[in-house]
C-alpha cells in the first residue's frame, strides 16, 4: 500500500510535465486591411484570417493597402504591409519586399535570442526595440523607432542604430546612419499605415511617441 502510494506521488508530476502544452506557433492576430494572403509549404495561397496559425516556411503576402499583424510563439510581434512578401523561417523573418514594423514587448526585453529580419542587403537583429524596414527594388531602409537595432550589412560591416536613427542602401551605395529630425519623425509616424487601423494594440507605441518627443528636446548633431 505504501509502495503504491509512493509510486502515485511520483507519477503525478511526471504526468503533469508530459501534458504541459507547447507554446503556440506564430499566429495572425489582426488583418487591418486586404488584400492579405498566406501560403503554407506545398499548399495553395489563401486569404489571411485572424487566428490563423502559421507553420514554418509559410509565406505572407499583402497588396497595398493590405496589412496584417502576427504574434510569434515567444510573444514578439510584427506588422506587414504595402506590396509585401515575407517568409517565416524559425527565429528569422525573410522580408523579400514591402514594409515591416517589428517589436519586442517592454516586459520581454533581455531575451537571449534576437529576432532577425533578413533582406537582400542586410539582416537586422532586435532584442528590445522597435524596427521599421522598407524594401523596394532600388532601396532598402532601416529605421530604429526606439531602442538599438543591429544591422549586419552585405559589406560585412555591423552597424548599431540608436532610437530615432535611420540608414539605407540605394542601388549599391550605403548611406551613413543619421538621426531623424523631429519633423521627419512626426511625419513618418502620422502617415505610415502600419501605425493605424489595427484593432490589436502595438505595445511599444508609447515608447515610440516618447522617443519622438525626445528628438524634439535634443539638439541635432552638426553635419
Amino acid at each position: 500500500m505504501a509502495t503504491a502510494l509512493g509510486a502515485g506521488i511520483i507519477a503525478v508530476p511526471l504526468l503533469s510535465r508530459a501534458q504541459t502544452p507547447k507554446p503556440p506557433g506564430p499566429r495572425i492576430v489582426d488583418v487591418a486591411a486586404r488584400p492579405a494572403f498566406t501560403r503554407a509549404v506545398g499548399r495553395p495561397e489563401v486569404m489571411a484570417q485572424p487566428g490563423q496559425l502559421l507553420a514554418p516556411g509559410t509565406v505572407l503576402r499583402t497588396q497595398s493597402p493590405g496589412r496584417l499583424q502576427v504574434r510569434m510563439a515567444d510573444g514578439r510581434s510584427f506588422r506587414l504591409g504595402g506590396d509585401a512578401e515575407l517568409r517565416l523561417t524559425g527565429q528569422e523573418l525573410d522580408l523579400r519586399r514591402g514594409q515591416i514594423i517589428a517589436w519586442v514587448n517592454p516586459g520581454q526585453k533581455g531575451q537571449a535570442s534576437p529576432l532577425r529580419i533578413r533582406t537582400r542587403v542586410a539582416t537586422a537583429s532586435i532584442v528590445g526595440t522597435t524596427v521599421f524596414i522598407e524594401a523596394s527594388p532600388d532601396k532598402v531602409l532601416f529605421l530604429s523607432w526606439e531602442g538599438r537595432v543591429k544591422v549586419d550589412t552585405d559589406t560585412g560591416k555591423l552597424v548599431q542604430l540608436k532610437g530615432g536613427q535611420v540608414m539605407a542602401k540605394t542601388g549599391e551605395r550605403w548611406d551613413l546612419p543619421r538621426r531623424l529630425t523631429p519633423e521627419e519623425a512626426r511625419s513618418r509616424r502620422a502617415r505610415n499605415p502600419l501605425f493605424s487601423a489595427f484593432t490589436t494594440p502595438m505595445d511599444t507605441l508609447p515608447l515610440i511617441d516618447r522617443q519622438i518627443d525626445g528628438l524634439s528636446a535634443t539638439p541635432a548633431a552638426p553635419r
